[in-house]
């Protein structure tokens, strides 16, 4: 059985002039536009293609990767506003439907939003701005220091909220934030901590010493590419060592010491030195 709004692997059945039609086993033949079709595609061939619907409502194949998949969160622009709802931009000619029901705020076009993309009861792709109602309720397998892919969804008086792999929400907290952060901005991030209470805090930057080792190399190229010497030592104000390397001090001064324990570098009044 095929999955609507996902990538399938579908066996070419016949060729068309306007492209190749493909097994969709119950749900019939669908069509691979010409436009989309492989360079080799011949009858019998597999190929990896993506089921949506055209704009005639019928099943159509794409090998276009969409913005978003179901049971995914996406930032996506809002292409147009219906008194029964929005239609945004997911990168594929036929406009991913967000119904009114859906919608959190008023919405114009131009708006990004964060939305989660479902099937609904009739079988009709839609997207739905109620983040809750989809998140994962059920504990994740995370463990303290694990690296995890970030989409920040919202801001709170803490910082961001921020989903997990597409599942869990975790926290960002804004005195922990040493990059600039909106709304819809996808990211690396890391495990800080797992809660008793089931909530996750997230960090930006690799815990301990993994982090400060990344950014010891950094420091070690900036001294390279500056003849050797840095006006910052461990007393550097926070706001300039931000600039400069986009780590909070305490990473800093992590970092310079495993430096001048490993004898790479020299700490002085003025600054730090390449040792020769």
């Amino acid at each position: 059985m095929i999955q609507i709004g996902q990538f399938n692997k579908l066996r070419v059945l016949k060729h068309a002039d306007f492209g190749v039609f493909l097994d969709g086993g119950d749900d019939g033949e669908i069509l691979l536009p010409l436009r989309d079709m492989p360079d080799q595609c011949e009858v019998g061939d597999e190929v990896d293609v993506f089921i949506c619907y055209d704009s005639e409502d019928r099943l159509i194949a794409t090998t276009a990767k969409p913005k978003i998949k179901v049971g995914e969160f996406a930032h996506l622009m809002v292409k147009a506003v219906e008194n029964v709802g929005a239609f945004l931009d997911w990168g594929l000619p036929k406009d991913l439907f967000l119904p009114f029901a859906e919608q959190t705020r008023s919405l114009r076009m131009g708006h990004f939003v964060v939305v989660y993309a479902y099937v609904d009861k009739s079988g009709r792709l839609s997207a739905s701005m109620r983040l809750e109602r989809n998140i994962d309720k059920e504990p994740g397998e995370y463990k303290e220091g694990d690296e995890v892919q970030l989409l920040v969804a919202a801001r709170t008086d803490l910082g961001f909220k921020a989903i997990i792999n597409n599942r869990h929400w975790g926290v960002i907290y804004s005195n922990e934030i040493f990059q600039n952060l909106e709304i819809g901005t996808r990211t690396v991030g890391y495990i800080k901590k797992l809660r008793e209470d089931g909530k996750i805090d997230l960090s930006l930057q690799k815990l301990g010493h993994a982090g400060s080792d990344d950014i010891g190399e950094k420091i070690l190229e900036a001294l390279r590419d500056n003849g050797g010497y840095l006006p910052l030592n461990d007393k550097a104000a926070a706001e300039i060592i931000y600039d400069m390397f986009g780590v909070s001090k305490k990473k800093y001064k992590m970092a310079l010491g495993g430096l001048y324990k490993k004898r790479l570098i020299t700490v002085h009044d003025d600054g730090i030195r390449l040792v020769k």
